[in-house]
């Protein structure tokens, strides 16, 4: 049967391909921009007053060369590497410049609220390296600039990404301000610190003790959450000077002020929030490497992961960001602020708006110029029926159209809606159908294959409904029923955004700016396609539509950019979300991709449908839309959802329970995964890894054993991110071999008794002959009123699946010496205390069977000695 089309038919069609050429040109050039195509890296060789992201490399060359986590080898010599380079620096400086550097151990214990966890952190014996390159007559008292990294890496990461390029960066960038011939005006102190990983305790301990930390005016936190992509200022303040210097100097800018309105609630933090609210109020700058997550915290975070250009953009962007900073009359000492801090608006945290095009140029504006501008949208939407009916009075009441007005504001606010729920139906069929979640998390092209158009459907289907409820007129001018008609969903869609726009504004954010360049480009393209239907029937040729579209292809090209980024890092992000529980947990990444790209749609293609509709709402673009989707859904069940590209994350622990010092009563293997496939996949896909766990490959929950949720005490509270964790038994002669005396926890004198019936018990805590410890957690229940740590405060307690109140701590550093501390009880019940010590070398049995995993699988692996005591 042949397909017959109708003039009209072909004509959408024709519209639909100049579409798709106009987006598929916007995504390439999207494309280029994000993976910094567009940045040329300078070779070792380039002039010393340049920032050379070549001579960076060798710097993570040789900072990945051994494992950076605390507790091994590596994190040492990484610390005397660093010293070693500024050291030489300080050696070449001339006279007329400055060079301090030192090495500084820290130690500290403190409360903290982390990841939505109330702990107590107590650490010892952690280092950091400073630098402060200054003028030669500077003094100490001077405000300065501080750029902070860390050199530490997670577990089972060589950490080339997170955070050797930082430090690579910053090693490169101290030895341009030495050896450019430019003397900063204010000293610049360069952070290396040895403990991010394990939670900022780095950060914290230069803030609590380090001599220049009242000298610091501003910060600049680098970090990467990946090896690629733009390096996006994330977060800014307190005050919006930091971001409008960023704005002012930045040779690349990459910046969102909208990120900031949703970092918060992604799991994670970084060194910006000990210096900017924490222990500083220090006003900063949060700069973070945004894509190549599916390496981030895994063995593949190596240096041939790096994106060339990355660095380079970043270091050519801190130089001249140093310069501005240093020169800059807002640069004041913590006392300076304090005594300024009542007379200064800039100290009242105002959120500017901020954003980049393409990483051309910035636009910045204030917080109260964006009170006047995001207020106009909403106004004109207000104004405009009275505008019409004065310009012709003939045709209707002011108020039938407003009532117009009103209800093209509804339908396309359902047209949104229904974008975002049709892919997310789509993406839920799907799974009913094939044996595995996220097939598009290698291949991110196959989620916007299957997603984009049943969206672009969701946006389409209030036009056949508008047809059926006319706008409300007058029955003399019933022949512009059509022309009204484009009007009225017109402006009802500027209404709906213009009300999301001051939404935004009403709530403080500050990511009114992605609607209200919306706004901004649809006035104009309004105008034009009103001109236009002077010359052409709009309804007999697209001609107008193009017209319309022509206007808003900056817009486009912006909301492409904006909505490309965030879809990608969420999708490299679904990696490690968690293992919810069944039977939703399965569906949750793929129906929360489907969501997001439903609203990405709705942001790049929602601007053309008030007036494009006519065209591509016809029954034959929309089948061939949803055969599209169906045949995406179809070919994304043939691919595989892992590669060593894109690596499923496992963790993998031997778990140890020991009593006393030198015997093991239990051992056992534990494993889990971090995304919506379950082990019963990985299992099911790694047959060597079941037959090494003397296992059927097929597995079943209801017949495994599980893994209690505490037996992960040691990597709390990342461990919440599990569920059903399954644990198989293990030998435990292995580690007789490496170990003779295990983590115990003992009284070392008689417990006291105060006048109010307290009950205080004084604790030596042994790490045995453990040699590559990461932390210690203990776990402490029962009637504690008070302890040694955090200035005798305790941290809020946590409550776990009904269990009784506890109060975690964790334990850091190396030493020699054992960790002495009391605890107090209020009563004379008992007090239990559970630990668990992480430590990083594995058994030569756990080591084979973590080698049996396939290479598309990325296995964190350590082993936890757990023990418990009552006092």
């Amino acid at each position: 049967m042949a397909l017959r089309l109708s003039s009209r038919d072909v004509a959408g069609f024709k519209f639909l391909f100049f579409l798709a050429t106009i987006f598929s040109l916007i995504s390439v050039l999207v494309y280029s921009t994000i993976h910094m195509k567009f940045i040329t890296p300078l070779e070792i060789d380039a002039p010393l007053d340049r920032f050379s992201e070549a001579r960076a490399i060798q710097h993570v060359a040789v900072l990945t060369k051994d494992g950076r986590q605390e507790g091994r080898p590596g994190l040492r010599k990484a610390a005397v590497y660093i010293k070693e380079q500024l050291e030489m620096l300080k050696e070449r400086a001339e006279s007329n410049i400055r060079i301090e550097v030192e090495e500084a151990t820290v130690n500290g214990t403190f409360n903290m609220m982390v990841l939505g966890h109330s702990m107590s952190f107590s650490y010892r014996n952690h280092i950091n390296i400073v630098a402060r390159i200054s003028s030669a007559d500077s003094q100490e008292t001077d405000p300065s600039v501080l750029i902070n990294g860390h050199f530490d890496s997670p577990l089972g990461s060589p950490g080339a990404g997170d955070c050797g390029s930082c430090v690579a960066s910053m090693l490169e960038l101290a030895r341009v301000t030495a050896e450019s011939g430019w003397i900063p005006p204010r000293p610049i102190i360069f952070l290396f610190n040895g403990a991010e990983e394990l939670f900022m305790l780095g950060a914290h301990g230069f803030m609590k003790t380090h001599k220049w930390r009242d000298s610091i005016g501003a910060s600049i936190n680098v970090e990467a959450s990946g090896t690629s992509g733009p390096d996006l200022v994330c977060q800014s303040g307190p005050g919006s000077w930091p971001s409008q210097l960023y704005a002012e100097s930045a040779v690349y800018p990459m910046a969102h002020s909208a990120v900031q309105d949703v970092f918060h609630a992604i799991p994670g933090d970084t060194d910006y929030r000990i210096f900017s609210h924490d222990h500083g109020n220090i006003p900063s700058l949060d700069i973070i490497f945004l894509l190549g997550g599916y390496y981030y915290h895994t063995s593949y975070d190596t240096l041939d992961k790096l994106l060339p250009g990355i660095m380079q953009a970043r270091g050519d962007n801190l130089f001249s960001i140093l310069k501005a900073f240093t020169n800059s009359s807002k640069l004041q000492s913590a006392r300076e602020r304090e005594y300024l801090k009542a007379s200064i608006n800039d100290y009242k945290d105002e959120r500017a708006v901020f954003f980049d095009f393409l990483s051309w140029f910035i636009i910045f504006y204030s917080r109260r110029v964006a009170l006047v501008l995001h207020s106009i949208p909403i106004v004109i939407f207000l104004v405009m029926p009275f505008l019409l009916h004065f310009w012709d009075s003939r045709s209707r009441s002011c108020f039938a159209t407003f009532y117009d007005f009103v209800k093209g504001m509804l339908f396309h606010a359902a047209g949104i809606i229904l974008a975002i729920i049709f892919p997310v139906i789509f993406a839920t069929v799907r799974l009913f159908f094939t044996s595995y979640a996220m097939s598009w998390f290698a291949r991110p092209y196959l989620a916007f294959l299957m997603f984009v158009p049943s969206s672009v459907v969701g946006l389409l289907i209030p036009r056949t409904v508008w047809g059926c409820s006319p706008p409300s007129q007058d029955v003399s001018v019933i022949n512009k029923s059509e022309a009204l008609s484009e009007e009225a969903r017109f402006w009802g869609a500027f209404g709906f955004y213009a009300c999301i726009t001051s939404a935004y504004l009403v709530a403080g954010l500050g990511g009114g700016f992605l609607t209200f360049i919306v706004l901004a480009s649809m006035l104009p393209a309004w105008i034009f396609f009103s001109l236009s239907v002077k010359s052409y029937d709009h309804h007999q040729s697209p001609r107008p539509a193009v017209f319309y579209v022509i206007p808003l292809i900056p817009c486009l090209t912006y909301s492409a950019y904006f909505s490309g980024s965030v879809i990608q890092f969420l999708i490299e992000k679904m990696g490690m979300i968690g293992f919810l529980p069944p039977p939703y947990g399965y569906y949750v990444a793929d129906v929360f991709v489907a969501a997001t790209i439903g609203v990405a749609t709705g942001l790049c293609v929602g601007p053309i449908i008030p007036v494009c509709s006519h065209w591509l709402a016809r029954s034959s673009i929309v089948q061939l839309l949803l055969h599209v989707s169906v045949l995406a859904l179809a070919l994304s069940s043939q691919f595989f959802p892992y590669s060593n590209l894109a690596p499923k994350r496992v963790v993998f622990q031997h778990t140890l329970v020991t009593t006393d010092a030198n015997r093991i009563v239990n051992s056992s293997y534990g494993f889990s995964v971090l995304d919506s496939n379950s082990l019963s996949f990985l299992f099911k896909y790694a047959p060597e890894v079941a037959k090494g766990l003397h296992m059927g490959q097929e597995l079943s929950f209801e017949t495994a054993s599980m893994s209690p949720r505490e037996t992960w005490l040691g990597i709390f509270p990342v461990s919440l991110l599990f569920s059903q964790s399954l644990k198989f038994p293990a030998r435990s002669d292995g580690v007789f071999k490496q170990y003779r005396y295990f983590p115990y926890l003992s009284t070392y004198k008689p417990h006291t008794i105060s006048s109010d019936r307290s009950r205080r018990v004084y604790l030596e805590f042994s790490l045995g002959d453990l040699e590559e410890v990461w932390v210690a957690v203990l776990n402490i229940t029962g009637p504690l009123s008070s302890w040694s740590f955090a200035d005798n405060m305790l941290p809020d307690p946590e409550t776990v699946e009904g269990g009784p109140p506890s109060y975690i701590l964790r334990l850091s550093g190396t030493s020699q010496a054992n960790w002495t501390f009391w605890l107090e009880a209020s009563s004379s019940d008992d007090l239990r205390v559970e630990v668990a010590v992480v430590d990083q070398v594995l058994d030569d049995e756990a080591q084979r069977l973590k080698g049996l995993f396939p290479d598309w699988a990325d296995v964190t692996a350590y082993s936890s000695f757990m023990s418990s005591y009552i006092f």
